[in-house]
């Protein structure tokens, strides 16, 4: 764990970037020689090599409605776009989620939130957070809601508010919780000083501008109230060699890294060091870290890590075609038969005890001046 200095007070990104609030055009697949160029094998070579027997059940979920605060629930909000048979988000400012948002991909990403949980050595946050001074709190982009809803039960007496460009969380909640539909690409709707604390989880291939995101989160939280970010890194390694070039892991990070690229929304956080960068530039102080090493899967010979890796297993194999629909489509431009075979070729590696993958996950935790 390490600490960072404070950055300026009034920032601006880098980039001289603005939030948009237009959708994303429509995407065009790399061409063959752009694929070639970037290390991406093309679907013809997993359909030609012997396909794995395939015995995993995904199975699927159900999940209840949703009622918003935030805007009115017409039916409109519920025709959701369709790609290759999976629905995603309805068109809300300028979001464009690459995870689906059927039954299906919830379930996966319940199974996910008790994976980072384990992760964290069961808990919600690393924040060293006041719990007689915590009455509001925002969860940013909360998915199938779990974290909030699992907070507010660790703080009964906190407002917990989470929000999502998709209305997928159940109704039956605390008392304390409610759920608002936001994009939060644009700029959020909370005046500054509102929160006591604000989490951001899991928001790779989501985000536009990593500074403004911290930018936001800084102007609504109160003064001496944190913020804490929590991402997967998009890299599977290993140290024996066990990760190959051109394996199903290798290509795996490839098409990611690409499609971070065409969605112009990066997968490489961690690699590219945005929670400390971001956080500093928009004036956090005390920033802290967690980095933390993920097996892919249930090759490590001690028992905690392996238990982690199994959970994160599990969550990947519970929707992994949900995972590869969209970018595979968008970025390569497969079909679904060929990305499901692509993606039998993934469990195989796996369940492969001899394949010790890794991935790097870092939480960050920074404090408003006060």
């Amino acid at each position: 764990m390490s600490s960072s200095t404070q950055g300026p007070q009034s920032p601006k990104s880098p980039e001289g970037k603005e939030i948009s609030s237009a959708p994303p055009a429509a995407l065009t697949p790399l061409s063959a020689e752009a694929q070639n160029a970037a290390g991406i094998l093309p679907a013809t070579y997993w359909m030609e090599q012997p396909i794995p027997e395939d015995d995993i059940d995904d199975g699927a979920s159900s999940i209840g409605s949703v009622t918003s605060t935030s805007v009115s629930l017409s039916s409109t909000i519920f025709q959701y776009r369709e790609v290759h048979g999976r629905t995603y988000h309805a068109e809300i400012g300028n979001a464009e989620a690459w995870e689906p948002n059927d039954k299906r991909h919830v379930d996966a990403m319940e199974i996910l939130h008790h994976a980072i949980m384990l992760q964290l050595e069961g808990k919600l946050y690393l924040s060293p957070l006041d719990k007689k001074k915590v009455e509001k709190v925002l969860d940013v982009a909360t998915g199938s809601g779990l974290w909030a809803i699992d907070f507010a039960d660790e703080f009964p007496n906190a407002e917990v508010i989470g929000t999502d460009v998709s209305p997928i969380q159940p109704s039956w909640v605390p008392p304390n919780v409610k759920f608002e539909l936001e994009d939060c690409n644009r700029e959020w709707a909370w005046p500054e000083n509102t929160f006591d604390f604000v989490n951001l989880r899991t928001l790779i291939g989501v985000v536009d501008d990593w500074y403004a995101l911290f930018r936001n989160a800084y102007r609504v939280a109160k003064p001496g109230s944190y913020v804490e970010s929590y991402v997967p890194g998009s890299d599977i390694l290993s140290d024996n060699g066990s990760v190959k070039e051109d394996s199903p892991y290798d290509q795996w990070c490839k098409v990611f890294r690409e499609g971070g690229k065409k969605l112009g929304r990066t997968f490489a956080v961690y690699q590219e060091d945005l929670q400390r960068k971001c956080m500093e530039a928009a004036g956090f102080v005390d920033i802290q870290f967690k980095d933390i090493q993920v097996p892919a899967g249930v090759w490590h010979p001690e028992k905690g890590p392996a238990e982690i890796g199994l959970w994160w297993k599990i969550s990947v194999e519970a929707d992994l075609e949900g995972y590869i629909n969209y970018l595979w489509n968008a970025v390569l431009g497969w079909t679904p038969d060929e990305a499901k075979v692509f993606a039998r070729h993934m469990k195989r590696d796996m369940n492969d005890p001899d394949i010790h993958g890794y991935f790097m996950a870092r939480v960050a935790w920074g404090r408003k001046p006060e």
